[in-house]
């Protein structure tokens, strides 16, 4: 068998699946129950991200919480002509990981183990599609998890969601492709791809990946079934970005908010899409922390309540 290409893999990580690494730092001595850093850091990548643009966030993750495992799913572009099935198996890995962490249920779950915690970090429309599209996955296969065990988690998104349209599927192909020859081929290519995808969908009622309305879904407060109403949210987002307009995050962010859900939002004002580190980096890992300690005092306040609860 020929060797991975340097380009295609993360240092220090597993490759599980196609496009799909595992780091585990489960056995790390320091993670215990008494620690408040997450136990699983789940990160979904914009559209055709490389792993060397991932491995920024991977790195500041390490040394930020280094006893907690991650997962990172990139998405591919041939996610664009892809099913939702045959994107669903793809991420079958991550399932398997998880379950590795025994941060799912299983049929020797107990009330005695501890408490998973998830941070989980999403890109543009792209990691927005495929969080989702996992999320169905999940609660498919066990329900509302949330109702069996308790989880402690955040959830971060980056330049995201948007309504998926045409247009910004193309622009943020075209930032992705360099080369002018294969980009203006691609985005033909993409565009026939779209708009027969689209017509399959209405004429026979197929859901295929790119008319999946995945803002909508991202507005469930359940969009992944350890989370809830009280899951603290951080939108990341920048008025410079033409892939998804601040606007539109913007009002995402407010609905969300008017449904009851814990939001927080940092609006950049020089980066472009999902570059808002390389502008103002100290900000944008002060906003992770701070939403991850929100998420830490809310576990808190749980197993305080739980105590002065009578039996």
């Amino acid at each position: 068998m020929s060797p991975t290409p340097a380009a295609h893999i993360l240092e220090g990580f597993s490759t599980i699946g196609p496009g799909i690494y595992f780091q585990d730092n489960s056995d790390h001595e320091q993670c215990k129950d008494s620690d408040t850093t997450p136990e699983v850091i789940l990160i979904f990548g914009w559209l055709g991200a490389q792993p060397r643009y991932l491995r920024k966030y991977t790195h500041a993750y390490t040394k930020l919480y280094p006893n907690a495992s991650q997962i990172v799913v990139r998405c591919n572009v041939s996610t664009l002509w892809s099913t939702i099935n045959t994107i669903q198996q793809r991420l079958m890995p991550v399932i398997h990981a998880l379950k590795a962490l025994h941060c799912l249920p299983s049929s020797g779950s107990s009330a005695e183990q501890r408490r998973p915690r998830i941070l989980t970090h999403v890109f543009s429309n792209g990691g927005s599609l495929q969080m989702t599209c996992f999320g169905h996955m999940l609660q498919q296969k066990y329900g509302s998890i949330s109702a069996q065990w308790s989880f402690t988690s955040a959830l971060i998104l980056d330049s995201c969601p948007t309504p998926v349209q045409l247009n910004t599927v193309k622009h943020a192909f075209s930032v992705t492709v360099q080369n002018p020859v294969v980009r203006y081929g691609a985005l033909a290519f993409v565009s026939t791809v779209y708009l027969t995808r689209l017509c399959l969908s209405l004429l026979f009622g197929k859901r295929m990946r790119l008319t999946l309305d995945s803002h909508i879904d991202m507005g469930n407060p359940c969009v992944l079934p350890w989370m809830g109403v009280h899951t603290p949210r951080l939108y990341l987002f920048s008025r410079k970005d033409t892939s998804s307009p601040w606007e539109e995050v913007m009002h995402h962010a407010k609905t969300a908010k008017e449904c009851g859900m814990d939001v927080r939002c940092e609006l950049f004002e020089e980066s472009e899409h999902v570059a808002h580190i390389r502008v103002e980096p100290e900000r944008y890992w002060s906003s992770v922390q701070d939403v991850w300690v929100v998420a830490i005092s809310k576990e808190e306040d749980e197993q305080r309540m739980l105590q002065i609860t009578p039996a």
